[in-house]
């Protein structure tokens, strides 16, 4: 017979609806993850609890889902998200490695999502021109 795991007195502790509600997505949404395997809640008296590291994972999964990550750039940024954990030398610096990768990489999104937003402003003036001249 197993003892349950019990949660540290400290650690806020979040159930699933609200997660849920706070980050405007379903059950189905943090089932999935869970699903994938990059969410891991613990059963406490038989429900789910999530941890103060599950809601930053899940803030981080959402965030990148909303830039078009597929789940296994997910997964990717979540490990190096585990990086602060790690003690071995060599381990860190490949994650040190891997996270100047992802900030590059996130840079030059960064500046063509500029560049395309700059372009998309000057097209809306041009057309809210136009329609005023019509007018």
């Amino acid at each position: 017979m197993s003892i349950p795991e019990q949660p540290e007195p400290s650690e806020p502790l979040f159930g699933i609806t609200e997660l849920c509600r706070e980050f405007g997505i379903t059950l189905r949404a943090i089932r999935f993850y869970e699903d994938k395997g990059l969410l891991q809640p613990r059963r406490v008296n038989g429900s789910r609890v999530y941890s103060q590291r599950d809601r930053s994972r899940l803030v981080l999964i959402l965030r990148a889902k909303s830039l078009g990550a597929s789940l296994a750039q997910i997964r990717h940024y979540l490990d190096l998200y585990g990086a602060l954990e790690l003690q071995d030398t060599s381990r860190l610096r490949t994650a040190e490695e891997e996270l100047q990768r992802a900030v590059t990489s996130l840079e030059h999104q960064q500046a063509d999502i500029s560049a395309t937003l700059q372009e998309l402003r000057q097209i809306h003036q041009g057309v809210q021109l136009r329609l005023r001249n019509q007018a």
